[in-house]
């Protein structure tokens, strides 16, 4: 049933133009920069995309295919990280300077294409600019090798109850552990290799790769060749207890269990059957391997449990619910991404109302009358409905409306246009924008093009107002019963 998120979960033209003569005096002055080995403005990449919630994060001026991390870490010395990254990527304009994130440690060496780069300087919460020794042409592809070490830092390092560490959060966590172009617009392939002591291992994002043991450390291989949003990447080090084992189509399971978690057989054996269900309801899985990773941090705020990219974590343990949710972001959130961080609703509107499809195949829950209740004893109350579902506000990009009313926005439209056509649109949406990146707006566009009607009104009413929909879009069809 519906339930709460936080219940449940140019001779002439100087006369004609003087501002020719403002055009002059700036050519000149960009051709002295050129002269002087300076940048011109046009050839440095923005600090930032230009989110609406979070103008600085990410970069502009190029997009980035690959992402080849080398760790070494030892749980025994906590404050001591040291990392190789490598960033493959592609020029969209000229470049004698560019950026990446980068979170706190020192940086000890940049090369681009090989070459040292001219210069490296820190500025703000987490930019790392760069000026290669000589300008990156447009339409190349180019590589970027950062070196660095120090005492990791940020919120997204959790320490684990038997002295691991696990890597993860939301909105933001990979910059914490590699530097990155870190905005969910820039998805790119994950190749993480992390050596650790050898009592110790390494579960990341993707397909393992083959492990190697010298001189009492050893590096696990981790490959994630599909597109992935930053902040699903992860890494956790902990003394797991692995259990592998393979779906019906022959993808790969691995689930993770760390120390001090709760195993739970009964739990773990529903997976196939979930990705089962998911993979009906929403089109063919998108990635080649599932599971969890499951940690006991030693302190966290609420859930830890987030849809890192192919493979979940989750804290403590993980029940069928919350393996529904985010499982379920796999193809909501990991696969299409966002846009920007005011398409909350492309992932948690669709994962929160997937444990009500479960409930109700799995169960016989009644949604219609769930849904009904809900609605009626919120009728009277301002406050839960003052935050529209679309661009809820940079101070809470997921809030809890996105959860609660996005799920009961979801069942109206289901009720508005009716199940074939409901589910129908949700896969025609996770097929046409796989391993992309879509926003609300856009979901919008599609649903009502495949519903073949105005769904306008009913929008305006349910995502971008802040007070309850009016009728018929409060009760359409059979939830005026």
């Amino acid at each position: 049933m519906f339930k709460s998120v936080y219940a449940a979960v140019g001779s002439t033209r100087e006369a004609v133009n003087p501002l020719w003569h403002k055009a002059v005096a700036l050519a000149l002055v960009v051709g002295s920069a050129a002269a002087l080995g300076l940048a011109s403005p046009s050839a440095i990449g923005s600090d930032g995309v230009g989110d609406p919630y979070f103008p600085q994060d990410g970069n502009g001026g190029y997009d980035v295919s690959r992402y080849d991390v080398k760790v070494f870490y030892d749980p025994a010395k906590p404050d001591s990280f040291t990392g190789d990254t490598t960033v493959q990527a592609a020029a969209k304009q000229d470049l004698d300077r560019f950026n990446l994130d980068l979170e706190g440690f020192t940086v000890s060496s940049v090369t681009v294409n090989g070459v040292p780069a001219r210069e490296v300087a820190r500025t703000g919460a987490h930019e790392l600019v760069i000026t290669p020794a000589s300008r990156v042409r447009r339409g190349s592809v180019f590589a970027v090798r950062v070196g660095y070490s120090g005492k990791p830092a940020g919120a997204s390092w959790h320490k684990l109850q038997g002295g691991g560490v696990d890597v993860t959060g939301e909105p933001h966590s990979a910059t914490a552990w590699f530097p990155l172009n870190d905005h969910p617009s820039d998805k790119a392939a994950l190749h993480l290799e992390a050596t650790v002591p050898a009592e110790w291992t390494v579960i990341g994002n993707g397909l393992p790769g083959p492990t190697s043991e010298r001189d009492g450390l050893k590096t696990f291989r981790w490959n994630e060749d599909h597109p992935i949003v930053s902040y699903a990447t992860t890494m956790a080090i902990d003394k797991f207890t692995v259990h592998a084992s393979k779906l019906a189509d022959g993808t790969p399971v691995i689930n993770a269990y760390g120390q001090n978690t709760t195993y739970l057989p009964d739990s773990e054996a529903l997976v196939p059957k979930i990705m089962a269900f998911l993979t009906k309801t929403f089109g063919p899985y998108p990635f080649d391997s599932t599971g969890s990773i499951v940690v006991a941090p030693e302190a966290t705020e609420g859930s830890l449990a987030l849809e890192t990219q192919t493979r979940p974590t989750y804290d403590g343990a993980f029940f069928d619910a919350s393996a529904v949710h985010e499982l379920a972001h796999q193809w909501f959130g990991d696969s299409v991404s966002f846009s920007d961080w005011r398409d909350g609703c492309i992932a948690e509107c669709f994962a929160q109302y997937t444990g009500q499809l479960w409930d109700e195949a799995e169960n016989g829950a009644d949604l219609d009358k769930s849904y009904r209740e809900i609605v009626a004893s919120h009728v009277g109350d301002a406050a839960y409905w003052a935050v529209p579902i679309y661009d809820p506000g940079k101070d809470r990009p997921l809030d809890y409306a996105l959860y609660d009313r996005g799920a009961l926005m979801l069942h109206a439209l289901r009720r508005t246009i009716g199940d074939a056509k409901f589910f129908g649109l949700l896969q025609h949406w996770t097929a046409a924008h796989r391993y992309g990146n879509a926003s609300w707006p856009g979901f919008e566009r599609l649903a009502a093009h495949d519903a073949g009607q105005d769904l306008s009104g009913f929008f305006r009413a349910w995502a971008h107002s802040s007070v309850i929909p009016p009728e018929p879009y409060l009760h359409p069809g059979p939830l005026n019963g």
